[in-house]
C-alpha cells in the first residue's frame, strides 16, 4: 500500500496501527502490525520509490525513537512522550495539590466531541483520555531523547542520522534490559 500512495502522489506516509499510548485500537478492532516490522517494512517500499516514512507510535523512551530512527522511519511521532509538558497540548488540571494535563488519542471520543461533532453512530471511539503528570519545559525530555539518538548513532557508526538505518541490525531478543533496578522505559 506505501508503494500506491507513493505512487499516487503521497510524499510522505504515516505508519502505525495501534502501538501509541493512548489507541485503543487493536483492543476494539483485533487489528494492528507490530511498529518496528510495520516501520522496516514500509521504509523499504518508500524509499525505494524516494518516498518517507513517519513512525507513528510505540516509542516511550529514547531508545524506542532511536530504533524508529534504525528501522528507516524519516520522521517520528512522539504524542505520548511529549505530553504533559508546557508546551504541548491538552487542558492542564489540579487535583489534591497535583497537576495533570489531559492528553488523548485523535481518535478517543474527546477528540471526535472536539473536532467530528462527536463518534458518528456507525463506529467506535478507538482512543482513550488519559491524564498525565504535569512535566514542566519539554526542554530536558527533548535533551534526552537527542542525547539517546546520538549515543545510538555513536554506538553502531553512524556519522549523521541518515546513517543510522544503513548502520542498524535488529535482533529478537525476550529480554532487552537488565530489570533488577528496573523502571519503565
Amino acid at each position: 500500500m506505501v508503494e500506491e500512495l507513493i505512487l499516487s502522489g503521497a510524499d510522505i506516509i504515516k505508519v502505525g496501527i495501534g502501538p501509541g499510548s493512548v489507541c485503543t485500537t487493536r483492543k476494539k478492532t483485533g487489528v494492528g502490525y507490530p511498529q518496528l516490522s510495520a516501520v522496516m517494512e514500509c521504509a523499504d517500499a518508500a524509499h525505494g520509490l524516494k518516498g518517507h516514512i513517519i513512525s507513528d507510535g510505540g516509542c516511550s523512551c529514547p531508545g524506542d525513537v532511536a530504533k524508529a530512527f534504525g528501522a528507516g522511519a524519516d520522521f517520528v511521532m512522539l504524542g505520548g512522550m511529549l505530553a504533559g509538558h508546557s508546551e504541548s497540548g491538552g487542558e492542564l488540571i489540579e487535583r489534591d495539590g497535583k497537576k495533570y494535563k489531559l492528553f488523548y488519542g485523535m481518535s478517543s471520543e474527546m477528540a471526535m466531541k472536539k473536532y467530528a461533532g462527536g463518534v458518528a453512530e456507525y463506529r467506535a471511539s478507538e482512543g482513550k483520555t488519559v491524564e498525565v503528570p504535569f512535566k514542566g519545559d519539554v526542554e530536558h525530555t527533548i535533551r534526552d531523547i537527542l542525547g539517546g539518538i546520538r549515543s545510538t548513532c555513536t554506538y553502531v557508526g553512524a556519522a549523521k542520522l541518515k546513517e543510522l538505518s544503513r548502520r542498524t541490525t535488529f535482533i529478537r531478543v525476550t529480554q532487552q534490559v537488565n530489570p533488577i533496578f528496573s523502571e519503565a522505559c
